[in-house]
């Protein structure tokens, strides 16, 4: 049973407390603020009054009702609701966006985004192991054909690695790029061949299916998400889960390049040089070719 005292103090706390002090003016704001409460996180009490069509000192009366020793204490406590709050407003794009604002202060913005940055980046040296990047690159160095995979934001990063194993002499498939083209993919699957999977935020219904067809068919499958994407079933055979940041920060994209990275580097160090010598040919025949854009 959770312990009430403990937890976090709701706008729907203070205003069951405080119902008996407020009057018709307050409630014209909560209205507001109940309505938008990305917007409220935001707003300054004149912006909010205003919006609520009352007297612009009225949003500092209400904070005081509550408790607070003006506006922008209670300001701060309406972003901390929506920064650490787990009412599901993050599935909302909206959400993240404004929680990471009124997490910077004004004219930092730039600071607060690397700051939550190097964080995120940092969690890594405690979240994955070498032995975690090692399975990775073992299964790859092993597989007959390399298939990756990733839908939203995870395209982005399907897209690098595979044109990198393309590039390092492997036989890599971004299937994230042949979507018409899914089922003839998946319908190749067999064993020997490793299923790369990317997944945030979320495990699509989607992905659930292109891991359980990569499962049924012998496939080995990898998987690299953050913290919300981590449950899939059947589990795969090697899973990298790590945090991309904390609520209210950027959800950081560097996070799984970076583990991507050091997979595909230590690819390099444990292929008996088939890395170095595709890269070497790739090379060459760039510098004889024709194909170079502008030539």
């Amino acid at each position: 049973m959770n312990d009430q005292s403990t937890a976090p103090l709701q706008l729907s706390d203070l205003i069951s407390q405080h119902s008996a002090r407020l009057t018709q003016a307050d409630t014209r704001l909560l209205d507001v603020l109940i309505q938008d409460p990305i917007r409220a996180a935001m707003d300054n009490g004149k912006d909010v009054s205003t919006r609520a069509g009352v007297h612009p000192a009225s949003a500092v009366r209400l904070a005081r009702r509550l408790g607070f020793k003006g506006y922008p204490e209670f300001r701060s406590f309406l972003q901390s609701s929506l920064t650490e709050g787990e009412n599901g407003d993050f599935e909302s794009s909206a959400a993240r966006m404004a929680a990471r604002l009124v997490r910077a202060e004004e004219g930092s913005l730039l600071a607060s985004v690397l700051d939550s940055e190097i964080a995120a980046l940092n969690n890594i040296r405690n979240a994955v192991s070498d032995s975690d990047i090692r399975a990775f690159s073992e299964r790859l160095r092993d597989g007959r054909r390399i298939f990756v995979f990733g839908r939203g934001h995870s395209a982005a990063l399907s897209a690098l690695i595979g044109l990198r194993l393309t590039r390092s002499g492997y036989h890599a498939i971004n299937i994230a790029a042949q979507m018409e083209q899914l089922p003839e993919l998946l319908c190749s699957l067999s064993e020997g061949d490793v299923l790369w999977l990317l997944s945030f935020r979320r495990a699509a219904p989607l992905v659930q299916e292109v891991r359980r067809i990569a499962a049924e068919r012998g496939a080995v499958t990898l998987a690299l998400t953050d913290l919300h994407a981590a449950r899939m079933d059947p589990a795969p055979d090697h899973h990298i889960a790590v945090s991309r940041g904390e609520p209210g920060q950027s959800q950081s994209l560097v996070v799984p390049m970076t583990i991507a990275n050091a997979i595909i580097l230590d690819l390099a160090a444990i292929d008996d040089g088939r890395s170095i010598r595709a890269l070497s040919k790739l090379r060459a025949f760039r510098a004889t070719s024709r194909l170079m854009p502008g030539g």
